[in-house]
């Protein structure tokens, strides 16, 4: 039995999402994502963990297809929508997704694609409906979904969770943040990421709350749809509040007074996936009245550390662990370090995924013998909250709340016919937390970074580009010949 769908039977007449200027209610919910699990099994009584890929626009027809493939035992996949098209081959080819779904809108750039492999391809729009349902019994222990992470090597890395999981990732932030079925929030995040995902979609649909949906991001419309009166829980990430300071900032006196006055009243604002400047901190306390409360998590975990929803919620910090979520910070041999020392966050609990897809021996190397999972992020404890102090690798760049592997981007920059090696790293920038930056050495000796900007973007996805590109004759190594990456660092300085 999957709770998330069985929690809807509670609240069959309360409105679940609001998307294109609809309003759908869990009923409807339940029924259209039963229907299109039908759709799926095509006659199979079970897809057995099948991985199905999906492409859907932010809204209902997501939230039903993501539904309809649990139900149906398969795997959600989720596509992001703005990924160029080599990035959605990777994953579909690397899951082996045997079903795709996309909005209609998809249908130029996948149908090719799919025919060729052999894929079936299911357009939302189109799905007939099926009245006589019977959906197999799912066990908890069964795989749920397939994210992509960058992790620490050159490749993305599908992170695999069980809807054991999945609940236990949900259920703990639903206490912890006391998600009731009187919320209402909007989602303005993602939703191929376990932000979006996670924390504010189905922590909503766990609650019998109400999820609108955007179509894209507009600080305009969202302080519009705050005005409304109906939004009391609201989650972002750094990069977004920022800009949302930036437009109430252009605003009237009259008007930055009736916003914030406005914002005063919700329950809960959330930011998270990336480290959240104390100035930006301090500024929406300004704009809003809100504290923002800053959490810690990875597509593996989902959430594990928390400022308290009620109780001091401390700047620069990530809060305590949530519970049910085991946390210990190691040395190097992954023994607990002394208290206010500084060590590598070690986690353990049931929202820890199961492992890599198709990647045992990677899955092995992320875990220590006595079964802690390594985030590869150093903390200090201080009275009992946590302090991110940084990353034991160079290689991860956090950037408007993605982790980004610098690896990868640096993969592509050398497949460019004028650039002969490069070196990507992350330097601090209040907006977007860390700004991916590259030195390259050219074989030729001209380049446009607009054409390279371009090339890149037709490879990689938009938020992976590098900002600023620095022409260099060599790149800083040591003695064993490898690029140093604080010294490549420091000439961005």
């Amino acid at each position: 039995m999957l709770r998330l769908i069985e929690n809807a039977k509670k609240y069959l007449s309360n409105i679940a999402i609001v998307s294109n200027g609809m309003s759908y209610t869990y009923e409807t919910l339940l029924k259209e994502s039963q229907s299109f699990a039908m759709l799926l099994l095509d006659g199979e009584s079970n897809l057995k963990e099948a991985r199905v890929g999906f492409m859907v626009n932010p809204g209902f027809d997501y939230v039903k297809v993501q539904w309809a493939i649990w139900q149906a035992g398969g795997i959600a996949t989720p596509l992001c929508i703005s990924h160029p098209m080599q990035s959605i081959q990777y994953v579909l080819e690397d899951t082996e997704a045997s079903i795709v779904v996309i909005s209609a809108s998809f249908e130029l750039l996948l149908s090719d694609y799919t025919k060729k492999k052999n894929i079936k391809l299911i357009i939302v729009e189109d799905a007939p409906t099926f009245n006589n349902i019977a959906l197999p019994d799912i066990s908890i222990e069964q795989s749920a979904m397939i994210l992509y992470t960058s992790g620490t090597t050159n490749k993305p890395k599908g992170v695999v969770t069980t809807h054991n999981n999945l609940e236990a990732q949900i259920e703990t932030l639903v206490e912890a943040w006391e998600w009731s079925n009187k919320d209402y929030t909007l989602c303005v995040l993602p939703l191929h990421h376990v932000h979006g995902i996670i924390n504010v979609t189905s922590c909503a649909m766990w609650s019998g709350a109400t999820c609108e949906f955007i179509s894209e991001f507009s600080a305009e419309i969202i302080y519009q749809l705050f005005m409304q009166g109906k939004i009391n829980v609201f989650m972002a990430v750094p990069t977004i509040y920022f800009k949302l300071i930036a437009y109430w900032e252009t605003l009237a006196s009259d008007q930055q007074k009736t916003l914030h006055n406005c914002m005063q009243q919700f329950r809960l604002m959330v930011c998270g996936s990336a480290a959240l400047p104390i100035s930006v901190m301090e500024k929406w306390k300004q704009v809003s009245g809100h504290t923002l409360l800053e959490r810690y998590g990875m597509t593996e975990i989902g959430m594990a550390i928390s400022n308290p929803y009620d109780g001091e919620r401390k700047a620069g910090y990530v809060g305590i662990p949530l519970l049910g979520v085991q946390i210990k910070l190691a040395d190097e041999n992954y023994q607990q370090v002394a208290t206010s020392e500084a060590g590598e966050i070690l986690v353990k609990g049931n929202n820890v995924f199961k492992g890599y897809w198709n990647k045992p021996e990677e899955t092995k190397k992320e875990f220590t013998d006595d079964g802690w999972f390594k985030t590869g992020d150093i903390a200090i404890q201080e009275n009992g909250y946590y302090k991110i102090m940084g990353r034991n690798s160079v290689d991860i760049i956090k950037s408007g709340g993605y982790k980004i592997s610098a690896l990868e981007i640096e993969e592509t920059l050398r497949t460019h016919e004028s650039i002969d090696d490069c070196a990507v790293v992350g330097i601090a920038d209040e907006q977007w937390g860390e700004l991916i930056v590259a030195a390259i050495v050219l074989k030729d000796l001209e380049i446009e970074s607009a054409s390279l900007n371009n090339w890149m973007r037709e490879r990689i996805p938009t938020y992976k580009t590098p900002r600023k590109y620095l022409i260099v004759n060599e790149l800083p190594r040591n003695a064993m010949g490898k690029v140093t990456k604080n010294d490549v660092k420091k000439l961005f300085i």
